[in-house]
């Protein structure tokens, strides 16, 4: 069984080492009652999440506005005019829990709603980081987070990426080499490791941004693939890593 990590803030502290992955990782930190505000004040909106966690679950959008703050947990929005108030609500929901502030990525959207794509990268039988596979997925409606548990909709990466670029090839292409060097850096940090889900958010320019780094990430949506052999290809690696 390949090794789990579950700290979301290990897992970013660890790619952020890299200087060629650091630039791809928004701004992340433990979330405090000064931190949380010093984000929301330099980005406007921002997401909290726990640091240990699957599916998407306690995820919450924190912006600025008007001359307020508001918050979505799942599809409720919860406005507030200090920010004292909106805190304690937000520690409420976290049931005292580590959480980490991330400076928030406009996500990209198909046909209004918004979306993600999630890179599979494996430790190959020939011992080399592999990219397997890349699909999308694309938020439930009024929903925030983009997760197939959560009621997310699984998309081929090429149908999402095309009305936004001319080039999905060469942009899967550059994903596929991100997710080779998150494999490295990873194993690097947390020997074990022989597979990583890298949940990828695109913004308007078109650059990436490495949400999380999961390191037992599901292989059965890659099932909707529309090319079978990738997922073929994903479960023969996944019987092929290093017994310990």
């Amino acid at each position: 069984m390949p090794r789990y990590v579950g700290s979301k803030w290990s897992k970013t502290a660890a790619i952020r080492k890299h200087a060629q992955l650091a630039k791809y990782v928004p701004e992340t930190l433990k979330m405090t009652r000064t931190s949380l505000f010093d984000q929301l004040k330099r980005h406007g909106m921002v997401y909290v999440k726990p640091d240990r966690g699957t599916y998407g679950k306690g995820v919450m959008r924190v912006k600025r506005h008007g001359g307020g703050f508001r918050y979505q947990h799942g599809r409720k929005l919860r406005k507030f005019s200090r920010y004292g108030a909106l805190y304690r609500s937000i520690r409420r929901q976290t049931g005292g829990r580590r959480y980490l502030v991330q400076k928030g990525i406009h996500l990209l959207e198909f046909k209004g709603r918004k979306f993600d794509l999630r890179v599979m990268a494996q430790y190959s039988p020939s011992r080399t980081w592999e990219t397997t596979g890349i699909i999308g997925r694309v938020a439930a409606k009024n929903k925030i987070v983009t997760n197939y548990h959560s009621g997310g909709k699984i998309v081929p990466a090429h149908v999402l990426l095309r009305p936004h670029t001319n080039q999905p090839g060469a942009k899967l292409q550059s994903l596929s080499t991100l997710g080779v060097q998150a494999g490295r850096a990873m194993q690097q940090a947390f020997p074990g490791v022989y597979v990583i889900g890298l949940d990828i958010a695109m913004d308007k320019s078109m650059h990436p941004w490495i949400l999380e780094v999961n390191t037992r990430p599901d292989p059965y949506i890659f099932r909707k693939h529309p090319d079978p052999k990738v997922f073929k290809k994903i479960m023969r690696y996944s019987k092929a890593y290093p017994k310990k």
